[in-house]
């Protein structure tokens, strides 16, 4: 990924909205769900996929093994594939806030962060209680703040107000603050209305 900051392991959490209507599933799909989010919090996220595959082919239309496709996409390090899938679930279940979120960290991740401002903008939108969008949402801005200032700094190299505020981007960026956007990892991260998380397992992001 071409950017300064420093990686580190994050956790990536599904989390479905308690009120989202999702079709009951027969037995054995579930167990193919099951196993296939077992395998995913395992690490062992090649397994993982083909289970959650043969779950889709029962289900194609179930947000949960949808959004967990893309979270092993995700961990996979094959973001154009996790973003087809996160994107697919904003289009067609626009009330949940979860896609949205993780397209941002997609987003960021690849230096989008105008892609992830507005990703980040209609997860709001979608709960306006979802406290990770708009913790998220104000890394970007900082990160987006600080690319501007770099920028101001370069063109007008005697402007002290601008270094000034460069140098304070930097210490907030630096400082153990997150600058990109980072999935919910808690009930707590989830909106007024989401169910517990269902699935968790690491993934490599930007901090």
């Amino acid at each position: 990924m071409n950017c300064t900051l420093a990686t580190r392991r994050l956790i990536l959490t599904a989390i479905l909205l308690g009120s989202f209507a999702i079709a009951p599933i027969a037995g054995a799909q579930t167990d193919d769900y099951a196993e296939a989010g077992s395998l995913f919090r395992a690490g062992q996220t090649a397994q993982a996929l083909q289970r959650v595959d043969i779950f889709l082919k029962g289900s194609p239309q179930d947000a949960r093994g949808r959004f967990l496709k893309g979270l092993i996409l995700t961990e996979q390090n094959k973001p154009a594939e996790a973003i087809a899938v996160f994107t697919g679930l904003t289009e067609e279940y626009p009330e949940l806030p979860e896609p949205y979120n993780n397209l941002a960290v997609l987003y960021a991740s690849q230096g989008q962060y105008d892609k992830a401002r507005a990703a980040l903008e209609l997860s709001i939108l979608t709960h306006p209680s979802y406290a990770t969008a708009h913790e998220n949402l104000g890394d970007v801005y900082a990160k987006m703040a600080s690319q501007s200032y770099e920028k101001a700094s370069q063109l007008d190299k005697s402007n002290k107000a601008v270094q000034s505020k460069l140098t304070m981007s930097k210490e907030l960026l630096s400082g153990g603050t997150r600058a990109t956007p980072k999935p919910a990892t808690a009930k707590s991260d989830a909106p007024t209305g989401s169910a517990l998380p269902a699935v968790t397992a690491p993934a490599t992001l930007l901090r």
